[in-house]
């Protein structure tokens, strides 16, 4: 749950598809998911979900954490 501090979201221009922009959105929202967890929040296969977390994780907008994966 976001708190009602100062974030603001702000979508990186060359997060292009509209998935990879639904999965930067609930990385924002959701204090440090699991694959699982945006699964079943998204409605998106892991096929699906997987290769957008990488490709946020190598552009550094996303980071994997022990416990999930959390908006840098």
């Amino acid at each position: 749950m976001m708190s009602t501090s100062a974030h603001q979201l702000t979508i990186p221009d060359d997060v292009g598809s509209s998935q990879a922009k639904l999965v930067y959105l609930a990385l924002f929202v959701t204090e440090e998911p699991t694959l699982s967890q945006l699964q079943r929040q998204l409605g998106l296969s892991k096929l699906t979900l997987l290769p957008i977390l990488r490709s946020l994780i190598a552009n550094e907008y996303v980071q994997r954490t022990e416990d999930g994966y959390v908006c840098q």
